[in-house]
């Protein structure tokens, strides 16, 4: 048994003081002041907020794509989450066209077996349609990945009448799906029309071919396919705020619609692109890219007032070296980047700290909504009476800087490098072990599977 006492328990409804013990795998009390049981292990919080474990959705670890493979795979990826103090994951599997389904999940769970370090579960990418496909869809849900994931650009992506049919199948089980909104047409557009010059080799092509308005006119048109089937939807990764107001317009229609964003897009901003040396620039991209300042304070005001729901990581690392393959053209940079091991630390850092939300909105992002939404809660999200003993103790008065020196993740950079945060991650439980503790793993590979159920709707 393990007894926490002294700490403040961080709910979205409010925070208070009260110790909690856990017994196992799971919490078994939690009360003003618990008496030690005999021979139970003691941990001092006093002066620490104690969160739920925090759970990132949005995941792409050991993935294939634009001609090379992210450097994170299940087990570096997972070791870097649980060292910030994240102790569930949900990556997304991948049906490829030709696969079906079940085929795409259990490449994925092979993926996973090389080992994992927090606890996971997969949302399943749809890619293509067809009677099979929508027969899976159940498959996917009885199997645990009870979530979807559809784009609207890339090599991956489906046409509107696709998105259509794949909403109404979802609404028939019960279910949601996110997307990657972004006017793929415009982008090809953009993107033809910027490597026929100079402007090829530059890295700030990049953003200025996926400008706000393209992911801004998906979103709109994303709501409208799903107001027509009556669906709720997830729009992931939002980075501005003209696609917040494409959001706002299917809400006051009445439309259920789930929002994530990521760190990247609250600290980071376009100017990084213009950087003119390639591998200081090509660190940063990512789709859709990093946006101006004034989408960071629209989307920091919006987590305040409950307008975003989740905020994920988009984890999708490689090396500067894989970067390279786009030195030439800027079409050929892999996108994405990591964050997996300062999610937690920069949003208590740039978010209350600052001032900007409150450590219960921060819980509501990080734990309680991902779980309700991805059918994980009450086992997850949630310090309560039975839930599993995923505890993370985080101390508001320690500084730390982030640099790659210390990084879990195998990639050779850091976003943030030199960025000092305010507020750390000490002590890391997942299902009542100690498994992290000051940004370092001590127990590897104690991660299981998560067989999500159902989400739950509540807007």
């Amino acid at each position: 048994m393990i007894l926490f006492q002294n700490g403040t328990l961080v709910y979205p409804e409010g925070s208070r003081s009260a110790d909690l013990l856990a017994d196992g795998e799971k919490i078994v009390k939690i009360a003003p002041h618990i008496t030690p049981p005999e021979g139970c292990e003691i941990v001092d919080c006093t002066g620490k907020l104690v969160f739920p474990g925090f759970i990132d959705a949005h995941t792409h670890f050991d993935l294939h794509v634009a001609g090379t493979v992210t450097i994170d795979d299940f087990n570096s990826g997972t070791k870097a989450e649980v060292a910030g103090g994240t102790t569930s994951i949900i990556d997304f599997g991948t049906a490829y066209p030709g696969e079906t389904l079940n085929e795409g999940l259990d490449n994925w769970f092979q993926k996973a077996s090389v080992g994992c370090s927090c606890d996971y579960g997969f949302h399943q990418t749809i890619t293509e349609w067809n009677d099979q496909i929508s027969a899976e869809v159940q498959d996917m849900i009885d199997r645990g990945a009870s979530t979807f994931k559809i784009y609207m650009t890339y090599d991956t992506q489906i046409d509107d009448s696709t998105i259509l049919k794949v909403l109404k199948r979802l609404k028939e089980c019960g279910t949601t799906t996110g997307c990657h909104c972004e006017n793929s047409g415009l982008i090809d557009a953009l993107r033809e029309e910027y490597a026929s010059d100079e402007r090829k080799g530059k890295v700030s092509s990049h953003y200025l071919t996926r400008p706000a308005a393209a992911e801004a006119e998906a979103i709109g048109r994303y709501c409208h396919l799903a107001e027509v089937a009556d669906e709720p939807v997830i729009d992931v990764h939002l980075t501005c705020a003209e696609g917040l107001e494409e959001i706002r317009a299917a809400r006051r229609r009445g439309q259920k619609v789930y929002v994530e964003t990521c760190p990247q897009y609250l600290v980071m901003d376009d100017s990084l692109y213009d950087n003119g040396d390639f591998d200081e620039a090509a660190r940063y991209v990512c789709a859709p890219p990093l946006r101006k300042r004034s989408d960071q304070e629209a989307l920091w005001k919006a987590m305040a007032d409950g307008e975003i729901q989740t905020v994920s990581t988009d984890h999708c690392s490689f090396t500067v070296e894989q970067k390279r393959l786009g030195k030439d053209d800027f079409r050929k940079i892999p996108g994405g980047m990591p964050g997996a091991e300062t999610r937690p630390a920069v949003i208590y850092s740039e978010g209350v700290a600052k001032g900007r939300i409150t450590k219960e909105k921060m819980c509501e992002l990080l734990a309680e909504n991902p779980a309700r939404l991805y059918g994980l809660y009450p086992r997850k999200g949630v310090l309560r009476e039975g839930s599993d003993a995923d505890i993370v103790v985080l101390d508001p008065a320690a500084e730390r800087t982030v640099t790659v020196k210390t990084q879990v993740s195998k990639c050779d950079y850091a976003p943030l490098e030199g960025m000092k945060l305010q507020g750390a991650i000490g002590k890391v439980y997942l299902r009542g072990e100690l498994v992290a503790e000051d940004g370092k793993v001590v127990k590897e590979n104690r991660g299981q599977y998560l067989k999500r159920g159902l989400p739950e709707f509540w807007l």
